[in-house]
């Protein structure tokens, strides 16, 4: 619908049906004082089409133009409407044209929505596209005799949601037009309420004259009541802010002493003076390696005058308690230069950069500080490989920084950096490459030697029996660290002091051995005497076949002590590492596996063997399938070796299954026999086991020869 707006009366906006009736009802109020205008020759039709119209009259009182004259109209109509000329063009300089304002709505047909108005001849509405009411545009034109050539300019199609009216009750516009919602909050947000005194209050309340001056004297005391909470509210409120802003200042001033937000502070170095390559033994080999590290922290010159370069990165690998951090510490000492000590995980935060940010401070105070040591431990919680995680994308800035301080853009001259890790294969490859960590040392458990030497220098921290031989303990600790060996001094230690000694005896490094190998004691125990009875028969098997079997290793104890989960058991010595076995010492070991169940049938009957044997049949059996699928021992199989044999055919899985079952039936064998040629040797060892509970070595053997036994 084309709307129009005039200004003849101030802010007036008239729809444009409204106006033509208006100008309908202008026109025969006063034409009988008119004769001016003609009436059209289809004046009669238009009048026709007026009484179907439901559009009802307007008068010019309702539209506020009562003060019109004809002139005024006839310029009112000159201006709304265009001129037309008796051809039916309007004149392009008439400036008449910017009246029309451009409506983008859909009508009631293509036709209409194409051009703008709808097809047919003046008067004549075409049954397809026309209405049957015709629009008050359409009256207007017919009024005027032509049709106007202006056609809609539509640039798109609008969907407009709004409530269609009836006709001839379109709701007026506003007087002062729409104005935005956001506006009239703008527009209205300095009007404040209107204040209510207090006189209009006792007006409206109907307060009596009688009590008015009671209702001012109630309401200035609640007023100052409620003055006095408001304040004590307020107070409250202030001293709770001031406690909150003093808890922040301080959670700040703490979190700033913190590594993560004090980002510049000093790493200290720590002067090792106290501690040199004599503190360490049991690892000759490592000593060696890092005193060409010594050497060039002490005299660097040496080195470079032949344009040598020492490694920048040395990496200890070995088991833990092998005392990697214990050389480092050594080298330190040893060139008394400054040292550095970071543990991997210290660089782990979770705080994106902090690692990074770590690294960077560690290498800068070194550097400032060449020559020296920085030594990490646990290198593989920092070094390790790096990977795409989507859990941890920032995981990867730790290494990265460290990679680049160690072999970066920028030199690090005079930094050596010593890494200990007892995990080397979950370290990044870039890190183990020569011009970063370029030696390796491996630190390994020590050997006899080297476990008598640190249970001598262990020794000399307590008092000890003069009498002890170190040697003895560690022929006995197989496979025991720097670390365990420490360990089972101080344990014999406390042992002799609950007893009430006044130094430690061999008795008691025995103990603290064996309670570190099978687990303490267990007095609380009751066994009857005929389990009691089997273990010791049980245990002497164990000791006759190994005393008598030439390839065995050297019996050190027998016990019937229960100790951890087992009933008694039968500690042998070697006379020294082993590196390598033979078949003949292999074989051996079966055979005194074999010798506690075999002990058991012989004297108990095949009815009574109990399930105490379980573990030694366990290591009966892993000693017969290395025999076969590793180690080339077994004649029908050759030196082939069969690491998985659930990949192997079915038949050479039958032939190892075979041959193993051999090796155990014939170490089962002479297990029998042994044990059958030395019955009265069996049932002394048993008796007196019995009787003593534990024998060493030298009781063994005098229980043995048939001598008695010192009562003790």
């Amino acid at each position: 619908m084309f709307s129009l707006s005039t200004t003849v009366q101030p802010q007036v906006t008239v729809p444009l049906s409204h106006l033509i009736n208006a100008l309908h009802s202008l026109k025969s109020s006063v034409g009988s004082s008119s004769s001016a205008t003609a009436k059209p020759p289809h004046k009669q039709h238009a009048s026709e089409q007026d009484l179907h119209s439901n559009e009802p009259t307007w008068s010019l009182r309702d539209l506020g133009l009562s003060d019109l004259g004809v002139r005024q109209l006839d310029e009112l109509v000159s201006g709304v409407l265009p001129r037309l000329s008796q051809q039916g063009v309007a004149s392009s300089s008439s400036p008449s044209q910017k009246a029309w304002r451009t409506s983008h709505l859909s009508s009631q047909s293509f036709f209409h929505n194409k051009h703008g108005f709808f097809g047919g001849k003046i008067g004549i509405d075409s049954p397809v596209f026309c209405r049957q009411i015709p629009s008050p545009l359409q009256t207007v034109f017919t009024e005027l005799h032509y049709w106007p050539v202006w056609v809609q300019s539509r640039g798109f199609k609008t969907l407009r949601k709004h409530k269609r009216l009836q006709a001839g009750f379109e709701r007026p516009m506003e007087p002062d037009g729409f104005t935005p919602s956001f506006m009239k909050g703008l527009l209205t947000r300095d009007k404040g309420m209107e204040v209510e005194t207090l006189d209009k209050l006792l007006k409206s309340k109907n307060i009596p004259d009688g009590q008015q001056d009671s209702f001012k004297t109630g309401f200035a005391e609640g007023f100052l009541k409620s003055q006095a909470l408001t304040q004590r509210k307020q107070d409250s409120l202030r001293r709770t802010r001031f406690i909150l802003l003093v808890l922040l200042l301080v959670g700040l001033y703490g979190l700033s002493k913190t590594p993560f937000l004090s980002g510049l502070d000093s790493v200290d170095p720590v002067q090792m003076k106290s501690v040199t390559f004599e503190h360490v033994k049991g690892v000759e080999e490592a000593k060696n390696e890092l005193q060409e590290v010594v050497e060039f922290l002490r005299s660097p010159e040496k080195f470079t005058v032949l344009g040598g370069r020492l490694p920048k990165g040395i990496l200890l690998v070995g088991p833990p308690g092998t005392g990697k951090t214990l050389l480092a510490r050594a080298v330190a000492g040893e060139a008394d230069v400054p040292f550095y000590y970071a543990t991997g995980s210290e660089f782990d935060e979770m705080f994106v950069g902090v690692g990074a940010s770590r690294i960077r401070n560690l290498f800068r105070e070194a550097k400032a500080n060449a020559p020296c040591v920085i030594f990490i431990d646990e290198l593989d919680s920092v070094g390790g490989k790096r990977i795409e995680s989507p859990m941890h994308p920032y995981s990867r800035q730790t290494i990265n920084q460290l990679l680049a301080e160690m072999d970066g853009f920028k030199p690090n001259e005079g930094v050596i950096i010593i890494g200990a890790t007892n995990f080397p294969e979950a370290l990044d490859n870039a890190l183990i490459r020569p011009g970063r960590f370029d030696m390796q040392v491996t630190v390994s458990k020590p050997d006899v030697k080297g476990r008598t030497e640190i249970l001598n220098w262990y020794l000399r921290k307590i008092k000890v029996d003069p009498d002890i031989e170190a040697g003895i303990i560690a022929r006995g600790t197989v496979g025991f660290s720097g670390a365990d060996l420490e360990n089972l001094v101080n344990q014999a230690a406390l042992k002799a002091a609950v007893d009430g000694k006044n130094m430690v005896t061999l008795k008691e490094l025995e103990f603290a051995k064996d309670k570190i190998l099978m687990g303490p004691e267990r007095r609380s125990v009751e066994i009857d005497k005929k389990n009691k009875e089997i273990t010791a028969y049980h245990e002497s098997g164990h000791a006759i076949v190994a005393y008598y079997t030439k390839d065995a290793m050297p019996i050190n104890k027998a016990t019937i002590m229960p100790r951890g989960p087992s009933l008694g058991h039968v500690s042998m010595l070697p006379e020294d590492d082993r590196w390598s076995e033979t078949r003949a010492q292999l074989l051996a070991q079966m055979d005194v596996s074999m010798g506690g169940r075999v002990a058991e049938e012989i004297i108990f009957g095949n009815e009574f063997i109990t399930t105490g044997a379980s573990s030694d049949f366990d290591a009966a059996t892993k000693i017969a399938k290395m025999m076969v699928t590793r180690f080339g021992m077994c004649e029908r199989l050759g030196v082939m070796t069969y690491a998985d044999q659930t990949k192997q055919s079915p038949e050479t899985q039958a032939a190892i299954e075979h041959e193993v079952r051999i090796l155990l039936k014939d170490s089962y064998e002479r297990a029998r026999a042994l044990l059958k040629s030395h019955a009265k040797e069996h049932k002394n060892l048993a008796t007196a086991l019995l009787q003593y509970e534990t024998l060493d070595a030298k009781e063994i053997k005098m229980v043995l020869e048939g001598k008695a036994l010192e009562m003790r």
